[in-house]
C-alpha cells in the first residue's frame, strides 16, 4: 500500500455529493489513499495531467480490474502498441470527417424525431424521455448495434459501469453487470453477417475489417456503450439543468455572446460525466512525494481536476464565459476520449439548440437529484414547456 495520507468517505455520502471531500483531498491531502475504495486518490488538475502520461508506471493494463472482468479486454485497459493499434482501427468511425458527414446528419434526424415525440406533452422528465434516447439512438447508429432497443442499450450501460465501479462488490450489481455484457455480444453476433456483407463506418464494422477478433471487438463496443451513452445523456440533460438556472448565461448565447460549445465545455467542466480513470501502478515507484508498490489501484480524479481553484477561479459556479481550456473531463494523456468530437457534435450542434428552440418557456419543474462519483449526472429533471 502507499505511504499517502490516510482520508476516509461516507460511501454513500461521497455518491451523493463528491465535491466536498474532492476538495478537502485536493487543498490538503492531494494524493490520498481512501480505504473504502481501496485506492489512492490524486485530485490536482496538474499532478493528473502529468502523472496519466506515465504509463510506465500508472498502468491502464488491468486484467485483474473490475472494467476488464466486466467488460473484457478492450483498448482502455491496454498501453503502448497495443493501445494504439485498436485506436487506429477505431478511427474511421469517428473521425472528425465521420462525424461531419456521416453521423451529424443522422444526429439531426434523431434529435428531430425524438422532439417531435415530446413536443405536444408539455411537460416530461428530460433525462428519460430526452436525453436518454437521443444518446440511445446516437450511439445504436455508431456502433452498429440496430439492434438494440434504445431503453436497452442505456440499461446496459448503466449495469456495465455500476459493476465496473463496484468496489465494494455488491452481487446484485455485479449480476446485473455481466448479463449486459453478455447481451451485447449476442447482439454483436446477430449483426456481424449483415455488416460484413455490406461494410460501413460502424464501429462494429470497422474494428471487424481492422481483423479483431470477436472477443476484442465486444470488449471495446461495451466500453464504448459504457461511455458513450452515459456521458452525452447526463451531458444533455446536465448542461440544459444549468442553463435553465442561469437564465442570464442562456440569453449570452441567444445574443450570440456565447455558443452553445462554451455551455457544453463549461457543464462538462463543472459536473464531469466521467468522473474518474483508474490506474494500475506497475512497479515501486513514487510520484507526488507518495511512494506506492507494484499492483496498487490508483483513481485520476477527473471530477477534482475540472473544479481545482488553480486553474478556475469560483469552481464551483457555472459561467459559460470561463476559459475552460485547463479541465480535463474526457482525459489527459494517451487515453483521450476517442469520441470526444462525436459527443460534443450530438450535444452541442444539435440536440441543446434544437431542444430550446422546439419548446418555448422550457422551465424546471421539480427536484433535479444529482448522483454519482465514478461516473455523475442529473438522476430526473422535470421540465414543462409552453404547448
Amino acid at each position: 500500500m502507499s505511504n499517502a495520507p490516510v482520508y476516509h468517505i461516507d460511501p454513500t455520502a461521497f455518491h451523493a455529493d463528491p465535491y466536498p471531500d474532492l476538495a478537502a483531498m485536493r487543498a490538503h491531502s492531494p494524493v490520498c489513499y481512501v480505504p473504502e475504495l481501496g485506492a489512492s486518490l490524486f485530485t490536482r488538475r496538474d499532478d493528473i495531467f502529468r502523472e496519466e502520461k506515465r504509463i510506465a508506471l500508472f498502468s491502464s493494463h488491468q486484467p485483474e480490474g473490475l472494467l476488464t472482468k466486466v467488460m473484457g479486454a478492450n483498448m482502455m485497459r491496454k498501453d503502448g502498441e497495443a493501445h494504439m493499434a485498436e485506436r487506429r482501427a477505431l478511427f474511421p468511425a469517428l473521425s472528425p470527417r465521420t462525424v461531419r458527414d456521416v453521423l451529424a446528419p443522422q444526429f439531426a434526424d434523431i434529435v428531430a424525431r425524438q422532439l417531435k415525440r415530446i413536443t405536444p406533452r408539455g411537460s416530461c422528465d428530460l433525462v428519460t424521455d430526452y436525453a436518454m434516447p437521443v444518446a440511445a439512438d446516437a450511439l445504436r447508429v455508431m456502433t452498429g448495434l440496430t439492434n438494440m432497443a434504445a431503453a436497452d442499450m442505456d440499461a446496459a450501460s448503466q449495469a456495465m459501469l455500476d459493476a465496473a465501479a463496484n468496489y465494494q462488490r455488491d452481487p446484485d450489481v455485479d449480476h446485473k453487470g455481466y448479463a449486459a455484457a453478455e447481451q451485447v455480444l449476442a447482439l454483436i453476433k446477430a449483426r456481424l453477417p449483415e455488416l460484413r456483407a455490406a461494410p460501413d463506418l460502424s464501429i462494429i464494422s470497422v474494428l471487424d475489417q481492422a481483423g479483431l477478433s470477436l472477443d476484442a471487438i465486444a470488449g471495446n463496443v461495451r466500453v464504448i456503450i459504457g461511455g458513450g451513452q452515459n456521458e452525452p445523456r447526463d451531458a444533455i440533460a446536465g448542461t440544459v439543468w444549468a442553463l435553465l438556472r442561469h437564465p442570464d448565461q442562456h440569453a449570452q448565447i441567444r445574443q450570440g455572446a456565447a455558443t452553445w460549445g462554451d455551455a457544453f465545455d463549461e457543464y462538462v467542466r463543472l459536473v464531469a460525466p466521467i468522473g474518474m480513470s483508474p490506474r494500475r501502478v506497475a512497479h515501486n515507484d513514487s510520484a507526488c512525494g507518495v511512494a506506492f508498490e507494484e499492483n496498487e489501484l490508483i483513481f485520476f480524479m477527473f471530477g477534482a481536476a475540472c473544479r481545482d481553484p488553480a486553474h478556475f477561479d469560483d469552481p464551483d459556479r457555472f459561467d459559460i464565459r470561463r476559459n475552460t481550456r485547463p479541465a480535463i473531463p474526457f482525459g489527459a494523456g494517451p487515453h483521450f476520449c476517442a469520441g470526444a468530437a462525436a459527443s460534443r457534435a450530438l450535444i452541442a450542434d444539435h440536440a441543446l439548440p434544437a431542444l430550446f428552440d422546439a419548446l418555448p418557456g422550457l422551465r424546471i419543474a421539480g427536484d433535479v437529484p444529482f448522483a454519482g462519483w465514478a461516473f455523475r449526472g442529473p438522476v430526473q429533471l422535470p421540465v414543462a414547456w409552453d404547448v
